[in-house]
């Protein structure tokens, strides 16, 4: 057995962490530079030029856009070499997800291709299958789709009606049924199709062919944002599929379906990052050129404080995903290292990092739904205006709490992983949790106790652990069993959770910058840091106190009430000369450059 340090799924929160042991989009090396270079590159000659005409659906345009992307060998950067790809690691290909976020439909059609349709073929195939598949996929000589969600099967997935029956001469699966919100689906080649067979109770999953026979297609979609991206129903009337297009075993289509899903929702967290760099370079451009009442609006303070935020969001939600993101390489390395298969191994290190994935979805979404209404608000009117980037970007943002399981889904599975890890995790969590509660009363740590700024930073960070783990381990102890139908309290706690991350990920982050940055250039992170451990304190208060309000009565609620605000407390920070000082960088540079 070979050791290498790694961060486990969920160990975060009983676990310290340190600096040295997280990866920053600082230090991405040179190969990886020229992967974003390639992505810029391509996004800038091909796509955003034609951005009108994307969003106008003229035919065979995506589909060419899809060529050409992997022509220049971006559809195959996690695919292995023996199937045609590069096999990159996964950091590089979130560098990816990040660079090709900034195309708006495309990043969708792209995203779509590359992970849910691609990966389940890669991580679930059979050898004659990745040889048949994956290679036309990397190469973009075909485009793929994935086809999971029917009119009454959403959320829950498995729920699903299409059937397949076995033929009579047992050498093809008949499939009938209904999928919709099939992204690529108008001009894909290849779909993964999730299907019951027979009787079964659980979906199995199959690699359908569009000239597969009876296989059709309703017109595309009319969506509110992302309108350049193909949306179709697809319809299967007694399709006929060779019983070798079985996509991993009977009955393991489910299981199928969740892995793809961690790894999609990991990979939108990158995916908005691309996004929201744009928004935000739209919006201090425009405030460097708008003047009201005699002056550019960029030296409003109002202004300031939504540019400042704009980046604020944006530069913690990017340290959580490229943290998480070595996190995975890390995990999947050590596993391979100690012997694991390499498709084992990956499948593993998914599922390992549910809670994660689930919070960088939240949260990248989020924080781009933040981003995104800022820029149109800085841009007033004009910002309604369809001559405008940032309407598109407004209306594009909107799938993403939708994509990939809609964040309330997300929320509950953040809450709903925390709760198993802590079930199995020889009870240290809510050992840790009663601990904490039994101490209220004695407490007596203050951070002015520490004198550097890292280890004030590093108080706060525990101080909020525990206020995690003291109202997770209250509520489940109040609510028991019936914990799972609180959904309100699952996702209070979610909220804590997801907070609780972001801050230790910039924490960490800025640390990093120290040493790396000068003393000039580096004053500016110390101020985004201040103010989102500032502001995620208060948020995480907040929770804590909505979530103790629904279980807690009497002395208990006293004592947790005392608990959470003791844990929570953050000395004064200026927030406002904070922000205006990272607002002045960003007006300085007039683009996003942190």
């Amino acid at each position: 057995m070979v050791n290498i340090k790694v961060l486990k799924g969920c160990e975060f929160l009983i676990l310290e962490s340190t600096a040295a042991d997280v990866f920053i989009p600082e230090e991405f090396n040179e190969e990886q530079k020229m992967v974003a270079g390639t992505c810029k590159d391509f996004l800038k000659q091909d796509v955003l030029p034609n951005l009108k005409r994307i969003d106008e659906k003229e035919p065979g345009l995506m589909r060419s856009l899809l060529a050409k992307s992997g022509e220049m060998g971006l559809l195959g950067i996690s695919v292995p070499e023996e199937y045609g790809g590069f096999g990159q690691s996964f950091v590089t290909s979130m560098l990816a997800s990040d660079e090709l976020g900034a195309g708006y439909s495309f990043a969708v059609a792209f995203s779509a291709h590359t992970g849910i349709a691609t990966l389940p073929i890669l991580y679930y195939g059979t050898e004659e299958q990745k040889q048949k598949y994956l290679p036309k996929l990397a190469s973009g000589e075909w485009a793929g789709a994935y086809c999971l969600t029917e009119p009454n099967a959403g959320s829950d997935a498995n729920s699903g009606r299409t059937k397949a029956v076995l033929s009579e001469d047992g050498k093809n699966y008949i499939l009938n049924g209904q999928k919709m919100w099939i992204t690529n689906g108008g001009f894909a080649d290849v779909f993964t199709v999730f299907a019951k067979i027979d009787d079964d109770k659980i979906l199995s999953a199959f690699i359908v062919e569009r000239s597969f026979s009876g296989l059709s297609f309703n017109p595309e979609e009319k969506k509110m944002g992302i309108k350049g991206s193909s949306t179709v129903q697809v319809f299967f009337n007694d399709c006929v599929v060779p019983v070798e297009n079985l996509l991993g075993k009977r009955g393991e289509g489910f299981r199928i379906a969740l892995n793809i899903l961690h790894i999609g929702r990991i990979k939108l967290g990158a995916n908005v990052l691309g996004a929201g760099k744009t928004s935000i370079s739209d919006s201090v451009k425009y405030a460097n050129e708008r003047k009201q009442f005699g002056s550019l609006i960029s030296n409003f303070g109002a202004i300031q404080y939504k540019m400042a935020e704009q980046v604020i969001r944006q530069f913690v939600t990017e340290s959580a995903v490229y943290r998480t993101s070595m996190y995975v390489d890390n995990t999947n390395e050590m596993y391979i290292v100690n012997g694991m298969d390499k498709v084992k191994a990956c499948l593993v290190t998914l599922g390992e990092y549910a809670m994660e994935a689930a919070i960088l979805k939240v949260l990248g979404s989020e924080t781009l739904d933040y981003i995104v209404d800022e820029a149109v608000q800085i841009h007033g009117g004009m910002g309604f205006s369809a001559e405008m980037n940032v309407e598109r970007a407004y209306r594009d943002a909107r799938i993403n709490r939708i994509f990939e399981g809609t964040n309330e889904i997300n929320r509950l599975v953040v809450t709903d992983t925390l709760l198993k890890f802590a079930k199995k995790a020889d009870s240290v969590v809510f050992n840790t949790g009663r601990l904490i509660y039994k101490q209220i009363d004695t407490l007596n740590d203050k951070a002015s106790s520490f004198s550097d700024y890292f280890g004030k930073k590093y108080f706060y960070v525990r101080q909020l652990k525990k206020a995690v783990l003291l109202i997770l381990t209250r509520a489940y102890e109040n609510v028991g069993n019936k914990f799972n139908t609180e959904q309100e309290i699952m996702m209070s706690i979610s909220d804590m959770v997801i907070q609780l991350y972001a801050v230790e990920s910039v924490v960490l982050r800025v640390e990093k910058l120290k040493a790396i940055k000068s003393a000039a250039d580096y004053s500016v992170y110390a101020d985004i840091c201040d103010v989102f451990v500032y502001e995620a304190s208060c948020r995480i208060y907040k929770s804590g106190m909505d979530a103790i309000n629904s279980f807690a009565q009497d002395d208990e609620f006293n004592k947790l009430h005392k608990g959470l605000q003791y844990f929570t407390l953050i000395e004064p920070v200026n927030i406002k000369e904070a922000r205006r000082r990272i607002a002045a960088k960003l007006i300085a540079d007039n683009v996003y450059k942190f």
